[in-house]
């Protein structure tokens, strides 16, 4: 238990750490490079490619969209062609908020994203192939939207050009309601947070699974399960796959991780966290503090007590919520409240490539264990900045020189401004997830000041 959770766990009901959001990039490894790509195409049309031209290919990405069409129309699925800036995942939970689904596909929907597209140059005098030359434009791509039985709603984002490039968006906060409905915890769950547990250790228990190595291969599972037989076979069908060889590597993107502290009232959950806010802030340097005021307040107590059965709260938040959020390039940490009672800290990467623990699927537990690091810092960081204190005597001793070996240090004399402006920025770097360097610290208080600092 960190700090911060340890000095109001008497102000909560429960807490639990999560994987939240997960994306998977999933790519053909042969389809990226031209002579992969020939290859391919030569395993799939008999170790010839007479017919691999732009023509061939443009016809593909017509036949994906035919396909995709057709099967929705005889199997009464919707399409929706999305315009840009439509937010897809909204339209989804808006759908499955007003329709009742089983397991497979029941939504797809059509939008325009950059994507690899291949252009193949050929000899006029011969016809053979000159070049193969790998293009990026914008092209039609299609979200199936699925509902699988373990991972819950889970979204298939697939391009209708070869090498049909994929990315796989799920969802911890599906997986664990999942489990625990079968494990007949009982919840309260809005959007991507449980905002009342009937048996909060229980329900802890199952999120932490999401954090064992084993998740990667339980996600290599769910995807190959559907990303061939549902997405896929509209652009080559499953015979076409297996004389190709056609075979998805995945590698993880982006992961969110976040950890969820559910108190026991919501006004001294909102009063508890302005405070931090308001005391944290200039301390931590942090860019901005974001308020979205809705249109009312949060109640005075809590709901009633659960029933030891699945409950599910559908309706959208009002009350006001504020967001406590800090960058690090392609990291993000912040505090927000969500719904009525649970205060969320998260951590998010959004390129694994910035974590340095490599991105492949079975770098997964890797990756979790780089965000709960940072999740542990930013909470503590939080409570040293909220209650620091200095004992009695000791800002006397800070000016008196020291020894350390051999060698006689000068003292830190917090009256002058130096010191002052140092120190400053050491409580500004000190949330950084990587620690800082001297770079960094002679940076934040040239940023802060007139002078030079080297």
């Amino acid at each position: 238990m960190d700090d911060f959770r340890g000095r109001y766990a008497d102000l909560l009901t429960g807490s639990y750490d999560c994987v939240d959001r997960v994306v998977v990039n999933a790519y053909y490894p042969l389809g990226h490079n031209p002579g992969g790509f020939r290859t391919w195409w030569r395993r799939w049309h008999d170790d010839g490619d007479d017919s691999l031209d732009d023509a061939h290919l443009m016809r593909l990405a017509g036949r994906f969209a035919r396909r995709v069409r057709g099967w929705a129309c005889a199997h009464q699925v919707p399409v929706i062609d999305c315009v840009a800036g439509e937010r897809k995942h909204r339209i989804a939970e808006e759908y499955l908020r007003e329709h009742a689904v089983g397991p497979g596909v029941f939504l797809i929907l059509v939008a325009r994203a950059p994507a690899t597209v291949w252009k193949v140059s050929r000899s006029k005098k011969t016809g053979a192939i000159r070049n193969l030359e790998k293009t990026r434009q914008f092209v039609n791509h299609y979200s199936f939207q699925i509902m699988d039985p373990t991972w819950g709603h889970l979204t298939i984002k697939m391009s209708g050009h070869p090498p049909f490039a994929a990315q796989v968006i799920l969802n911890g906060h599906e997986y664990v309601a999942c489990a625990a409905h079968a494990a007949e915890v009982g919840f309260a769950k809005e959007g991507n947070c449980f905002t009342g547990i009937g048996e909060p250790k229980r329900l802890a228990q199952i999120a932490d699974t999401l954090s064992h190595p084993g998740t990667a291969g339980r996600l290599g599972q769910v995807i190959d399960s559907w990303i061939y037989t549902a997405c896929l076979c509209f652009g080559l069908d499953l015979a076409e796959q297996h004389r190709s060889y056609f075979t998805y590597a995945y590698s993880v993107y982006q992961v969110e991780y976040s950890r969820n502290l559910i108190f026991d009232s919501p006004k001294m959950m909102e009063r508890l966290f302005e405070t931090i806010v308001d005391r944290t802030r200039a301390r931590l340097d942090v860019p901005a503090v974001r308020t979205l005021f809705g249109v009312g307040q949060r109640p005075r107590r809590p709901d009633p007590e659960l029933s030891p059965r699945q409950g599910v709260v559908i309706s959208r938040p009002h009350w006001n919520l504020t967001i406590f959020k800090i960058h690090f390039g392609l990291l993000t940490v912040k505090a927000y409240t969500k719904g009525e009672r649970v205060l969320r800290f998260e951590a998010i990467v959004h390129n694994t490539r910035t974590l340095h623990t490599g991105r492949t699927l079975d770098k997964f537990g890797a990756i979790v264990g780089r965000l709960t690091g940072m999740v542990d810092r930013f909470t503590s960081m939080l409570d040293c900045v909220d209650i620091a204190f200095l004992p009695d005597g000791l800002l006397d001793q800070l000016p008196q020189p020291s020894q350390i070996g051999a060698v006689r240090v000068g003292g830190v004399d917090s009256n002058k401004p130096r010191t002052r402006n140092a120190l400053a920025a050491v409580t500004a770097l000190a949330i950084a997830p990587d620690g800082f360097t001297v770079a960094d610290l002679a940076h934040q208080v040239r940023s802060h000041t007139d002078t030079d600092y080297t």
